[in-house]
């Protein structure tokens, strides 16, 4: 084989490795979440998503789930409620805008993902996990957690601060 034959060889083959590894690459272009605080009935969104996640289908080991949502943007449908949450006694939103993720373990699983990852909020950081289920160009996560382990004591007892949290997120390529 000639040096100039081996120039083009790896030329092609480095074109076909960087096409294969940007047609892999998923984004999330945007994001709907929703909540429930289970033992008041009480339901929201929360909006202001921020995202630096790059999805590889094929090869998890490289995929990163990370973003996060303003504080701000929380709303129950009730204004007083939504302004005392956003208060220094709940989610203290001068203090700690934003509600951050990011992802620590990823599987492949059937439908679609299970993501553990550091959740922070108010300046406290848990572990929590996310099932994904995907379908067509969108990822529909659930999980639960409980504000008091986040030093948000809505409730006395830690059982009556669960929340339920589904995470609907568009996928582009």
């Amino acid at each position: 084989m000639t040096v100039k034959a081996f120039k083009y060889l790896i030329l092609f083959s480095f074109g076909v490795l960087s096409f294969g590894w940007s047609y892999a690459q998923t984004e999330i272009s945007s994001a709907d979440i929703s909540f429930s605080f289970v033992s008041k009935d009480v339901e929201g969104t929360i909006e202001g998503f921020q995202s630096q996640s790059v999805i590889f289908p094929e090869d998890v080991s490289r995929t990163n789930f990370s973003g996060s949502v303003a504080v701000e943007s929380l709303k129950t449908g009730n204004f007083l409620r939504d302004w005392s949450l956003k208060s220094s006694k709940y989610f203290d939103e001068d203090e700690y805008p934003t509600i951050d993720f990011r992802s620590t373990e990823i599987t492949k699983t059937k439908e679609g993902y299970k993501v553990t990852g550091a959740l922070t909020m108010k300046g406290n950081t848990n572990s929590i996990e996310i099932d994904f289920s995907e379908k067509d160009s969108q990822l529909k996560g659930t999980t639960s957690l409980y504000t008091s382990d986040y030093g948000i004591q809505i409730k006395s007892k830690r059982e009556d601060n669960l929340v339920r949290v589904e995470i609907l997120l568009i996928l582009t390529n």
